[in-house]
This record gives structure tokens, sequence and C-alpha cells, in this order.
């Protein structure tokens, strides 16, 4: 098989880019799924995006190969390119330069007229392969309209296509843009945008940036478009325990959860089987499609602001049931910025101010084993931790010890 650069399959992009680079560290002895020269085959591909992020080490299993991006060096996030590298077959090659020559002069067609046009002016000077019907013509337009490059317009009981004229001062969104394509969860369409500006900003540089994530741009599109349109949907969900699972789960889309701590992005929805809300993690999602209208929509969104109301994380625990945790902070007179803190990262919870150096941290949630790295970061501080799952305060403690017996805290 051919290398190309160009594809058709993204899905298969997203797995390899997954399981070599960003979790899997695999060597090519490793991947048994496909054959060797078609794992050469991507690899190559994905070289050739980012060739300048990749490093390697030699291991007794063979050669490892990983992403080594320093978010604060570089202008964009280089996993974009992924989504603008796409294959078109002889035929989108030829009906797009047709159809642009064809409409540059302003003139509006029919579809049926585009086609005459086609075999009256380009078509019967050569011999081509290429014989296009009034079907495929009207898809192929009906696609250029919704992708901005043609514009719609009914006269009478006919409608009438004509070049779209580009009204957006691009220049001027150069900065919003710059900065959408690095912070929003879908920042490949303000990188898209950007593509088109002769020079692209050099003004923002991010601490800390999570990249890897935009290899899920296609599946968060989807599922946005779904809970914009409040339809179902049915998706394959492969996670570690089930990486070849091709089971499908019908879901009702409620929201998108990201996490701050780990740029993980997560889908809340209502599962048909189980009855009740859940957390899929948007890279574990290896299929998705859309399905019929929910009328009842709202229904489910008053379930969701219920549910949200005890939710510090993703996880609902057992039954959602649940757990109260109590913490007690001690700070001076010139660290205010303690309870300011507090208020700020609260959540759910809320903060009391006893006495004018001790914050107290009330919260109600569903699984409060999920506070613990949040709760670590006031070791020190802590004068008094309580919750009805005494399972979580033991680990707090037995943690700190193993944390101190690590560094030398008994001698």
């Amino acid at each position: 098989m051919a290398y190309s650069e160009l594809v058709k399959n993204f899905e298969r992009i997203r797995d390899y880019l997954r399981q070599f680079y960003i979790y899997g560290f695999k060597s090519r002895t490793e991947y048994d799924k496909k054959s060797a020269r078609s794992y050469d085959n991507e690899r190559r591909r994905l070289e050739s995006w980012l060739g300048d992020y990749m490093r390697f080490r030699q291991t007794a299993d063979g050669k490892n190969v990983f992403l080594s991006v320093d978010s604060r060096s570089i202008p964009g996030n280089p996993l974009h390119q992924a989504f603008k590298a796409k294959s078109f077959t002889a035929g989108d090659v030829t009906f797009h330069f047709y159809v642009l020559d064809l409409l540059q002069s302003g003139e509006s067609y029919t579809a049926q007229q585009i086609l005459d046009l086609f075999w009256g002016k380009y078509l019967s000077c050569f011999e081509t392969s290429w014989e296009p019907d009034l079907s495929t013509v009207r898809k192929k337009l009906k696609e250029y309209v919704s992708l901005g490059i043609l514009r719609a317009e009914k006269k009478g009981r006919e409608l009438y296509f004509n070049r779209a004229e580009d009204r957006v001062p691009l220049e001027a969104w150069k900065e919003a843009a710059a900065f959408f394509s690095e912070a929003d969860p879908l920042g490949v369409v303000g990188s898209t945008v950007l593509d088109k500006l002769p020079e692209q900003p050099a003004c923002f540089r991010f601490k800390h940036h999570y990249i890897l994530h935009a290899a899920d741009s296609q599946i968060l599109l989807q599922l946005l478009t779904a809970i914009r349109e409040k339809r179902r949907i049915k998706l394959i969900n492969a996670g570690k325990r089930h990486p070849d699972s091709q089971y499908w789960h019908f879901v009702l889309p409620l929201r998108i959860y990201v996490s701050t701590q780990s740029g993980r992005q997560y889908l809340l929805c209502y599962h048909n089987r189980y009855h009740d809300l859940q957390f899929f993690r948007l890279d574990y999602i290896r299929q998705l499609e859309l399905l019929e209208e929910e009328t009842e929509y709202q229904t489910y969104l008053d379930d969701w602001e219920k549910f949200r109301s005890h939710l510090w994380g993703t996880s609902s625990g057992i039954g959602w049931n649940v757990d109260r945790l109590e913490m007690t902070v001690r700070f001076e007179d010139n660290e205010t910025y303690i309870p300011q803190r507090l208020e700020r990262e609260k959540r759910n919870g809320r903060v009391e101010l006893p006495d004018a150096n001790t914050a107290r941290y009330t919260v109600e949630t569903y699984d409060a084993s999920e506070l613990l790295p949040w709760l670590r970061t006031f070791i020190g501080r802590i004068e008094s931790l309580e919750c009805s799952d005494p399972a979580v305060v033991k680990r707090f403690y037995e943690d700190l010890e193993q944390t101190c017996a690590l560094y030398g805290g008994e001698s």
C-alpha cells in the first residue's frame, strides 16, 4: 500500500496517535492489530505532521516514540494539523475547481444549469472518466453551502447558487482566533481561521496547556451538535478494561465537562440501559451516531440540575449517596489568600470564617475521595479533617505518613 499523508478515516489516525504517542508509548512489535506495513505508513503520516515534536527512547523491547512539547515555546497546538490533512477523490477535486471557475463571474445558476455547463464548458474539451449526475452535483453544492464556500438563494421554485463573499475581516480577529485556537476545546476551528491569514500572531504562550485532547475534537463537535439539537446518540466506549469493545451504548447527552487539573473531557449523559446519569471520557469514545430528537429533554436537564448540586468531579459514588466532609485550616494575618482560594475553589461547598485566622470548608458530595488531591495542597495548615466516610480521612493520613517516611520524616 503506498504511503499518503492525506486521511480518509480519522478515527484510525486518532487510535494510532493515542496508542503510540499519547498514552501507549508502544513499540512496533507490540502492535498486532494491523500489519507492520500499515504501522509504518501511519507512523510516517504522523511524523510528517509532528516530526519536530517527536522524541524516542530505546528499550529492551525496541524503540518507543513519544511526543515532547514545551507549550511555552510554540504558538499553536501541533495536533490541529491532523484535521487539515484530508483525502479527496479525483471527482471531488475536479468539481471544486470547475464550480469555483464557473461561478467566479458572480452569476447564479441552478444545479441543473451547473451540470449542463460542466458538460458544455469543461468536460467536452477533455477525455475524462468523471461523469457527474444531477444527484451528485446537488449533494456537493449542499456541502459547499454548509462550508460557507457557496451561497444558496431561492427564486420562485428554483434554488440558485453563487459564490459566497468573505465578509468577515479576519485580520481584525487574529488575536481572538489565536487565543481561541489554544484555549477552547474546539480550538481547531480557530487554527483553521488563522491559516487564512498571511501571518499568524505569536502573542500567546501557555504555561499549563493541555494539547493532547485536541485529537478528540471531531467527537466533541458531534456531541455538541447532539446537545444543541437535543438528540439521542449511540456510541462505542472502549476504556482501558475493554480496549477492543464493540458494544453500543444508547444515551442522551446533556453536558460536556472539562477537568481543569488534567484537561480531560467527559460526556455527562442519561444512559438508557442503566436509567441513570453517567460519565464517559471522550478519549475512550470510538464511534458515535446521532439518533432521534428527545421531546422531553428539559426533564433530563432538571435531573442534571439536581445531580450537579453534590458533584465534585466526575464520580457519583454508589447510588448518589452523599458524603459530608469538613476541613478547618489555619492561616496567618498576611495569608488572606488562603480563604480567598477556598472561596474560589469551593465548587459546591461553603466557606466560613469562625475567626480572623481560621477558615472552615464544608461540602456534601457523592464521592469525598475525589477531594483528596485538593485537600493535600493544604497540608501544614489543616487543624482538623472530618468525613462521614472514615475511609477518606484514613487514606489522607496514611498517605501523609508514607510521604513523611519517604522523605525521612521519622528522623
